[in-house]
């Protein structure tokens, strides 16, 4: 998801490159845009197929649309060391038409950049080393935003709580406290079958995982949830990471005896009566295979409406916010069903490609109506095209479709690929929703993308305006 930069992207880019041969081969496991700003193409005012609803754009005018951008932990962590980083970048950052930020105090990694009374302070992630800066990060950000009119999300991973690939983080640190917590994962062993291991002690994985479906895990969560809240004045909060690793995790006994009392049955053989591998490393569903997903996708419900109940009892006025990829029909695997719980998967005009795996019951796990505003991660090959499914135009058309007006919806975009033409991008998510957020400010450093970001805000004001 957003969060963890570089590992984020890849994570983002396979599941792009995946789900059409998923979807050709029943498998249900495991060119940049011209720099020539066209006219959007018109909105399509008849029904679509299947009686769907015309795509109206948002109405409201672009000055009070949020302009977001995401500020991530890992990859900024050397950048941010010191107060001076943050004010040159927040200084940037208001001259390129963004009026609110998200910071990132989490990262997978597992400690924190917020002064909390039971979390680790965050000093070493990957190979970047910052020693105690002495004063609070999370409130100089805010200090520093507010002084300069910028609105704040706060957002936090959830359930990672370390890196794998560099054995780092909490459940390293501290095995024992962690034991049994993380995902255990069903893995394909060579000639068949399965095999579990522990996701800590997969290098393949970005991050380790606490299992979700635990109740102290979500407790855990919870908690550090409820201290940021109460101890901070911000406007949102973000939850990142907030779900299941992939679709091998979590395989646990725990899991199995909760799954079990779901499904109010006994599973005769754990896990092959969910699925299992054949010789090639292929999924081969099982007799539970649609009611697991359903199950994993009920756990991260709700624990979403509950991380509401809880937000809007400290505080009211703060805002829930849920970024995830658009790729909607892959994302299954993580239990991320940001749909609306009316909307109906298998009465789609993308039906075919979910029936496999999508339980008749399965719209019931949807979380959009728990949300104030979900950020659609449309990091995608092109701008439009409706009928292309590597299109930001495409994204947004079938998340209005899902989403069915239950929550806000903000256009997610990113710029990792120097090429992609962001000024256009900022201006069709600014017209099509109701806000915009860039994925990550240090892709906008990089590739030095102040001046495209700003034209494109800048067309979406004028154009407003000239329409007044």
């Amino acid at each position: 998801m957003p969060s963890g930069g570089v590992p984020t992207n890849d994570m983002i880019l396979t599941i792009k490159r995946l789900f059409p041969v998923l979807c050709a081969l029943l498998l249900i496991g495991a060119g940049a845009c011209s720099e020539e700003h066209q006219t959007p193409p018109p909105i399509d005012s008849g029904e679509e197929e299947g009686g769907e609803k015309p795509v109206e754009p948002d109405d409201k005018p672009v000055s009070e649309k949020e302009k977001m951008l995401w500020f991530d932990a890992e990859a900024n962590f050397d950048r941010f060391r010191t107060q001076q980083g943050i004010t040159e970048m927040l200084d940037k950052t208001v001259e390129a038409g963004f009026n609110k930020i998200v910071v990132d105090v989490k990262p997978v990694e597992g400690d924190v950049l917020y002064e909390s009374s039971f979390m680790t302070q965050a000093t070493q992630i990957g190979d970047v080393s910052v020693p105690n800066r002495g004063w609070d990060y999370l409130q100089f950000f805010l200090d520093e935003a507010h002084k300069r009119g910028l609105k704040v999300t706060v957002s936090t991973t959830i359930f990672p709580m370390g890196m794998p690939n560099r054995r780092q983080g909490p459940v390293y640190r501290d095995a024992k406290k962690w034991e049994g917590m993380t995902c255990l994962q069903n893995k394909p062993r060579s000639g068949g079958g399965s095999q579990m291991v522990d996701i800590k002690d997969d290098p393949t994985k970005v991050a380790a995982f606490l299992n979700p479906v635990l109740p102290e895990v979500r407790e855990f969560a919870l908690k550090f949830i409820r201290e940021i809240v109460t101890n901070y004045d911000f406007d949102a909060y973000a939850l990142d990471y907030c779900r299941f690793p992939d679709n091998q995790s979590d395989f646990s006994e725990a899991s199995k005896s909760a799954f079990e009392d779901y499904i109010k049955a006994s599973v005769g053989t754990w896990p092959d009566d969910v699925f299992t591998y054949d010789a090639s490393g292929n999924i081969v569903p099982g007799v539970y295979y649609k009611q697991w997903w359903e199950f994993r996708s009920m756990i991260i419900r709700d624990f979403v409406a509950e991380v509401r109940r809880e937000i809007k009892a400290i505080k009211p006025d703060v805002k829930l916010e849920y970024w995830a990829a658009s790729w909607w029909g892959a994302l299954y695997a993580n239990g991320q069903n940001w749909a609306s719980n009316s909307y109906m998967p298998l009465e789609d005009v993308e039906s075919s490609y979910y029936y496999i795996w999508c339980s008749n019951n399965y719209y019931r796990t949807g979380f959009a109506e728990e949300l104030d505003t979900f950020l659609l991660g449309a990091y995608l090959e092109r701008i439009y095209g409706a009928d292309d499914n590597e299109s930001v135009e495409y994204a947004i058309n079938r998340a209005e479709r899902m989403l069915r007006n239950a929550c806000t919806m903000y256009g997610t975009i990113q710029c990792a690929d120097p090429n992609f033409d962001i000024e256009e991008a900022c201006y069709y998510c600014l017209k099509r929703t109701a806000g915009l957020m860039v994925f990550d400010i240090v892709h906008v450093i990089n590739n030095n993308k102040w001046s495209a970001i700003k034209r494109g805000i800048d067309r979406a004001l004028a154009e407003d305006r000239a329409n007044e």
